[in-house]
């Protein structure tokens, strides 16, 4: 029989030490949830949160997906604090995303999430890193839960860059302000529109005018007021939503322009 060549006896001696690495890598479960602050989690209702799975040391991206599912029960969510951290807030309907890792050594990893996807213009960034061993799930209870800050907030009236008559004297205003859940919010209910500071902070070619408040008006989520038009020129409207109890924030933006006389 003829003796293998060198380079193949390198190479096997180089899979007999791969093999017994690969060997030792295990499955590991990572359950994503991302939640919205002061509301319930995000979900396919609003286009759900993209997440991606990452080696927080070396930037590898292990796993990436979107959650999909329900918002959750709303009575568990929000239960009272007093029923103290290990209370279990999401059920199995409840928005996620699933990662199956497979991982030989205790690796540093960063989830980061991305939404609502349905709402860009109230997208936010957030990430989170935690140690992962081979083999321990990271799914129990809730899984790992990010937390998304913010309001959707959607200009409904005026449309962007409309342009108006040189008589006008004012333009309504009109927003839909929801969670990042998508949930509503409407006076006197679970998510109070009383308690919610809702203003359209307005220039007109680059000068600030007096801010305007905006008021519940009638529908769950929509918030109404008129800005006061003084003269020709390009109006820059921001609408802002904020809570004072715990600085959730959240805003949109639209243009408008008043033609010469």
């Amino acid at each position: 029989m003829r003796p293998l060549p060198a380079a193949l006896l390198g190479l096997a001696a180089s899979l007999a030490l791969l093999v017994p690495s690969l060997a030792r890598a295990e499955p590991t479960e990572i359950t994503v949830r991302v939640i919205g602050k002061d509301s319930k989690f995000v979900g396919s209702s609003i286009g759900g949160a993209r997440v991606i799975v990452r080696d927080a040391q070396t930037g590898e991206i292990l796993a990436q997906g979107v959650t999909k599912g329900s918002t959750g029960d709303t009575k568990r969510i929000m239960q009272p604090e007093e029923a103290g951290p290990r209370a279990v807030r999401s059920t199995d309907d409840a928005a996620k995303f699933v990662a199956t890792l497979d991982l030989d050594e205790p690796r540093l990893i960063e989830v980061e999430a991305y939404g609502p996807l349905a709402q860009p213009q109230a997208a936010h960034r957030v990430t989170s890193t935690q140690w992962v061993v081979p083999g321990r799930n990271v799914s129990g209870g809730d899984g790992w839960v990010l937390k998304l800050p913010g309001y959707v907030v959607d200009m409904l009236a005026p449309p962007a860059h409309v342009k108006l008559p040189p008589d006008t004297t004012k333009v309504d205003v009109r927003a839909n302000v929801a969670l990042m859940c998508g949930c509503p919010i409407t006076p006197g209910g679970l998510w109070d529109a009383d308690k919610l500071e809702v203003k359209a902070l307005v220039k007109r070619d680059g000068e600030a005018l007096t801010p305007v408040d905006l008021k519940f008006a009638g529908e769950a989520s929509q918030f109404a007021g008129s800005v006061q038009v003084f003269g020709a020129g390009l109006y820059d409207v921001t609408v802002y939503a904020y809570n004072p109890a715990n600085g959730n924030t959240g805003i949109d933006r639209t243009t408008f322009i008043v033609g010469e006389k």
